[in-house]
Parts: C-alpha cells; sequence; structure tokens
C-alpha cells in the first residue's frame, strides 16, 4: 500500500496516507454530522454537529495511528525495522523492512494492533460513563460512545483471520508454528484473505440488489480492497522464496555513473554521459563519497534561468531520504523498501563509498533468471 501524501515522523517512522482515507473521512463526518448526531441531540446549529463530527473523526483516525504505530514499536522490540506507516481504507498497514525471525514474534507483532485497539475502546466506554456521570452535553457522551464502539470493532474485524488483516498475520504465525514453513504459512494466509474478500464482494452485491443500500457497495469495495491487498502479498512473499538467500550485490549494477555534487544542473542536463539509458545517478560529495540521488526529472523541474547557477547538490534527493542498503544483505530484505519511480533507487553502500545501484526493474530480471535457473535444473534432472 503505498502513501499519497505525508504527514511527517513520529518515533522516527514515515506516516503517510492513502487517499482512501480521504474517502472514509469525508463518509464517516457525514454520517456523524447529518445523521447520528442530529438524532440523538436534535434542535442544535448544524454548524456544532460538524465541528463535533469533524473531531470525532480526527480521534478515530488517530486512534488507527496509534493502532500501526503499536506494531511499529513491538516490531523494533523484536529486531524487525519499520519504514513507514501508511493509514489506508481498512485501518493502516506498518511496511517492515524484514520479516519477523521466527512465529513468536510474528504473533507479538500481528497481535498488539488489535489488543490497543480493544484497550481505547475500552478507555472510551470509561470516558463515556465519567461524562454521563458528570452530565455534560449529550453529543460530547455520543462521540466518546461512537469512539468507543468503532475501537472494538476495528479490534474485532482485524483479528479475523485473512491477509493483510492483523489476524490473518496471527493465521500465518500459527501455520509458521505449525508447518515450519513461513512461504506457506504466507500462501495459506493470503488465500484465505482472498476468499474472504470474494465473500464480502458476494454479500455485498447481494446486499445491494436486495435492498439497494449504499452499504451493500460499500461491503464490496472493502470485500476488493482485501482481494487486491492480500494478492500482492502473496505475490512477494513468493518473490521473498525465490530471492531467498541471494545477497544484494547479485542484483545490484556494479560501479554506476555518478554525479558529482558541485555540478551545475545545466551541464547536468547536456552531458552525454546522463542523458542516455539510465534516469537516476548518484551523487558524490568532493571525497568521493556518497551524497544523494539526482534524477533527470528533479533536474529538469529546475527553472531554465535558475540551471547555470543551481548545482546538483541544491536540487537532489539528500542522502538520508535515499534507501540504501550493503552488499551482501539479503536482496529479499530490499522487497519491502522498494518503490517504482527513479528516485526510488537503492544505492549499494560500503560506508559511505558508492558499490552499486538496485532498481526495481533490477529485482525483476534476477527473480527471471533464478526463476528461469530453477526450472533448466528441473528439466535437466528429467533428462537424466
Amino acid at each position: 500500500m503505498r502513501a499519497t501524501f505525508s504527514l511527517g515522523r513520529i518515533a522516527g517512522v514515515r506516516i503517510g496516507v492513502h487517499w482512501s482515507v480521504l474517502v472514509i473521512f469525508v463518509l464517516i463526518a457525514l454520517g456523524l454530522a447529518e445523521g447520528r448526531f442530529p438524532q440523538v441531540y436534535p434542535g442544535h446549529a448544524v454548524g456544532l454537529y460538524w465541528v463535533a463530527a469533524l473531531i470525532t473523526s480526527l480521534l478515530f483516525f488517530a486512534s488507527l495511528l496509534a493502532h500501526e504505530l503499536a506494531h511499529a514499536v513491538v516490531a523494533r522490540h523484536n529486531g524487525v525495522q519499520v519504514d513507514d506507516i501508511v493509514l489506508w481504507l481498512l485501518g493502516g498497514v506498518a511496511r517492515l523492512r524484514s520479516e519477523a525471525s521466527d512465529p513468536g514474534a510474528e504473533l507479538r507483532i500481528a497481535g498488539v494492533g488489535p489488543l490497543v485497539s480493544l484497550v481505547l475502546g475500552g478507555l472510551f466506554a470509561l470516558c463515556t460513563w465519567l461524562l454521563l456521570v458528570g452530565d455534560v452535553p449529550r453529543l460530547i457522551v455520543e462521540a466518546a460512545a461512537w469512539l468507543a464502539a468503532i475501537n472494538v470493532l476495528l479490534a474485532v474485524f482485524n483479528s479475523i483471520p485473512a491477509a493483510p488483516l492483523d489476524g490473518g498475520r496471527l493465521l500465518r504465525a500459527l501455520l509458521w508454528w505449525r508447518t515450519g514453513d513461513r512461504l506457506r504459512a504466507t500462501a495459506g494466509a493470503t488465500a484465505a484473505g482472498r476468499v474472504f474478500g470474494w465473500l464480502l464482494v458476494v454479500a455485498g452485491f447481494a446486499l445491494f440488489i436486495a435492498t439497494r443500500a449504499f452499504g451493500g457497495l460499500w461491503l464490496a469495495l472493502i470485500g476488493w480492497f482485501l482481494i487486491t491487498a492480500a494478492t500482492a502479498e502473496g505475490r512477494q512473499a513468493q518473490v521473498r522464496g525465490v530471492l531467498s538467500g541471494v545477497p544484494v550485490r547479485q542484483a545490484m549494477t556494479p560501479d554506476p555513473v555518478t554525479a558529482p555534487a558541485g555540478l551545475t544542473v545545466a551541464r547536468f542536463l547536456t552531458d552525454p554521459r546522463y542523458r542516455y539509458r539510465y534516469s537516476a545517478f548518484p551523487v558524490t560529495d568532493a571525497a568521493g563519497d556518497a551524497a544523494g540521488l539526482i534524477t533527470l526529472e528533479r533536474a529538469r523541474h529546475t527553472p531554465e534561468d535558475q540551471r547555470e547557477s543551481a548545482t546538483v547538490k541544491e536540487v537532489m534527493l539528500p542522502l538520508t531520504d535515499v534507501t540504501t542498503a550493503g552488499a551482501d544483505d539479503p536482496l529479499a530484505d530490499l522487497l519491502p523498501r522498494m518503490r517504482p519511480g527513479a528516485e526510488n533507487r537503492v544505492l549499494v553502500l560500503d560506508g559511505r563509498r558508492i558499490l552499486g545501484i538496485v532498481s526495481s526493474s533490477d529485482i525483476s530480471r534476477t527473480v527471471s533468471r533464478l526463476i528461469a535457473a530453477k526450472h533448466h535444473r528441473v528439466d535437466w534432472g528429467d533428462r537424466r
């Protein structure tokens, strides 16, 4: 799941938002401001309902963020680094750099999310009771009650044993523990996710046909998101299986063409070395060490009247924002960190010295080569 825009960082973890969050935010706010709140607290200004609805919606998404941050904290505690968190239609996704080391770690990382949502539901329920005792306006009480119910619902829904939900991770941990095979466990969890998704799609369309209620289409949409996410997760697991034991150096382009940080943008765009074949280049400082990454697109976005004076250093993606890896790091661990686009190349470093560069197409070619080699060995074995 890719972020549409970023909210910054919390505890060193990038927080992103998928476009589907805006849809659910508007629907929740609309449902509260135009439906639930006026029903339980009638006779007040429309603006008051909308203010309460927007605040309640924001608290709901803060709850989602707490759910995902819990995954990130426990993942780090179990030796798994977290690249970012993306909030989306069904909650959120914490993108991990690597897999959990054992089924127990997988269980802890997956289980803490629903647990946090359940605790938040209990806290909001307690808050609702205290507000009732304190005789505060019914609108505030209703907002707290809604937040209690939605957090409990979130905990229950995420516990369903179907990938990519947390329950799917719990199922994978169980299958992994029973079979000892992480790839088989992932296949089982993603298959359960696709089955559950299709059940929601069928049920949603059946409900819409029978009642003409919009909720049926909403249920079908959730099912479709689940199918898509589970399928993508299954494919990534298969690729990780193919790349198991393969180091980054086998996929990287060694000794890539580099651009000096002091080079002007105009010279970068006209120099033949940077005009053919590649669209992204590592940037080096005066000592020849890695400083960042420059793409042709970034350079071309520089106004023409500034290209003669602006340097590559001024327009490059700084090294702190570039994904890096060591030559002997597992190539499979790069998969969750790879994204499409020239700016998402991975620099392979030895300290600050540039050894190579890796793109998503490099990984695809490596996977194809390994699969072809495996089939060749199987065919050769059959002939023998």
